[in-house]
């Protein structure tokens, strides 16, 4: 608040019509007077401030995968921001963007993030942590991505350098098990088919991953690589002759398409394996991979540590703890299958 002094003295002054004296009892009057005003204006000025809202870190989140694929991941995230403290729309502002299944989105959909001077982007798929790194090298990235040093996005994962960190979510041996618990619950099988999107780079590396695995088991491959939900159609719309069953790929065309493709290979009779439990929920028979509601929730440590000043270029890439295997056994009695006990002691949940 501005100072006033008061001058206790009789002060003479002219005003055109010859010399008067001041009081200082006048003077005290006028100086209280401005201070008042000076009062009242300050505290109008500081109640404005007051309404204002203070401004809050602004964090992107995009994936190419449908709002609706996402729905889980996205609940996780939140929650795992309110464990740090976060309140949204309070202490911190989220924005979501979806590519739908259409990865030539992604460019346009970060670029966004970029505009809005967003203090971290996070990134869920491969493709859209490759978007995020063409699009920038100075704001802040978490990606949740396959395999980040594989693809690029890191120097390693102990030392990520750059702007980005986050999680490896294709882990050693993860396919290796997925062809293994397929083969067992649908004994007999010989022919095997991938389905996975052709553009998506975490999707080629999971092809050589069950080739691979294929291979020391004896099975053959059929590699079932599309690029839109058309591809899936007519892709699946043969399996029921041509294999004996399924493995699905985890990228934004098949998360975007999950309905259909559990529809699909019900009615080609195909036992399928799906690498999310959201598959089997739908109605398809088993899913092995990392639980991604704990991941997720996971996500907001790193996110919250760059917020408070720490480099990615510090933060280790982790890797997932918790893995879930989920078998249907509705789907099972609908194909003519019996799980075998050895099977169904590895699950972590068994929908009846």
């Amino acid at each position: 608040m501005s100072s006033v002094t008061l001058i206790w003295s009789r002060r003479r002054y002219s005003d055109g019509m010859g010399t008067r004296v001041l009081s200082r009892r006048r003077l005290l009057e006028g100086s209280l007077s401005l201070a008042g005003w000076g009062l009242l204006v300050g505290c109008g000025l500081s109640a404005r401030r007051a309404q204002q809202p203070p401004t809050v870190p602004l964090v992107g989140w995009i994936s190419g995968a449908s709002a609706e694929a996402n729905s889980a991941i996205t609940e996780a995230f939140r929650q795992g921001l309110r464990e740090q403290g976060y309140v949204e729309s309070r202490s911190i502002a989220v924005e979501y963007r979806f590519g739908d299944g259409r990865d030539e989105r992604l460019p346009e959909l970060v670029a966004q993030f970029v505009t809005l001077n967003a203090a971290v982007i996070v990134t869920s798929g491969t493709q859209a942590a490759l978007a995020a790194k063409q699009a920038t090298r100075d704001i802040p990235i978490v990606a949740v991505s396959a395999d980040p040093v594989g693809i690029g996005l890191v120097s390693s994962l102990a030392r990520p350098g750059g702007n980005i960190t986050g999680f490896r979510i294709q882990t050693s041996g993860l396919f290796g098990k997925r062809v293994e618990l397929i083969q067992q619950a649908a004994p007999g099988t010989s022919r095997l088919a991938s389905l996975g999107d052709a553009t998506n780079a975490a999707s080629k590396i999971g092809l050589d991953e069950v080739r691979e695995a294929a291979q020391k088991l004896g099975l053959q491959v059929l590699a079932l690589e599309v690029r839109s939900p058309a591809d899936v159609e007519q892709a699946l719309a043969g399996t029921g002759g041509g294999t004996d069953a399924l493995v699905v790929q985890d990228d934004a065309l098949t998360l975007s398409n999950q309905a259909r493709i559990v529809e699909l290979a019900a009615r080609q009779r195909v036992p399928a394996m799906y690498p999310r439990r959201e598959f089997v929920e739908r109605g398809g028979l088993l899913a092995y991979g990392v639980s991604f509601p704990d991941l997720w929730r996971r996500v907001a440590a790193p996110v919250d540590k760059i917020l408070k000043g720490a480099n990615p270029a510090d933060l280790p890439v982790e890797q997932p703890t918790t893995f879930d295997f989920v078998v249907n056994l509705q789907t099972a009695r609908a194909l003519g299958l019996t799980i075998p006990p050895s099977v169904l002691q590895q699950a972590t949940e068994v929908i009846q």
